[in-house]
Formats: C-alpha cells, structure tokens, sequence
C-alpha cells in the first residue's frame, strides 16, 4: 500500500476534473465537486493548504479512488 501524499484542496479537484467530476460550487472553504456520469457523486473538498490524512482518505473512499491511483496522478501533472 503506498503513502498518503500531503496534497492540497485545489490539487485534488484539479485531479477529480479530469476524472469526470464538475465544480458545481463553493461556498465557505469548500468546494463542491460531482461526477458528470454515472454513478454521480457529490463530494465537499475543504480548500485547504493542505488536507488532513482522514479526511483525503475519506473523499477518496467517496469517489472510489485508491491511494495508489491519485498517487500515479500526481506523477502525471
């Protein structure tokens, strides 16, 4: 099992876009994403600095992304 990278909130939505997920909105520090085919899903990223380890594995367990999978797009940006 690879390592939680320490990543941010706009680095991750910038991943989610290109997995098919929409900025709908945001209000506060969060920002609302949601897959554009099905299943949708509607997660809240925090906009932060830096995401908290439970909280990145959370919206990941929500979009069924594994670890090493954001991992291979972080490489790839």
């Amino acid at each position: 099992m690879s390592r939680l990278p320490v990543i941010s909130g706009r680095m991750l939505v910038k991943i989610l876009e290109r997995l098919n997920f929409a900025f709908i909105r945001q209000r506060g520090s969060h920002i609302i994403v949601r897959r554009t085919t099905p299943p949708h899903v509607t997660v809240a990223i925090p906009d932060h600095k830096e995401l908290r380890a439970g909280t990145l594995r959370g919206i990941l367990r929500d979009v069924g992304m594994k670890v090493d999978d954001l991992n291979d797009h972080l490489s790839n940006l």
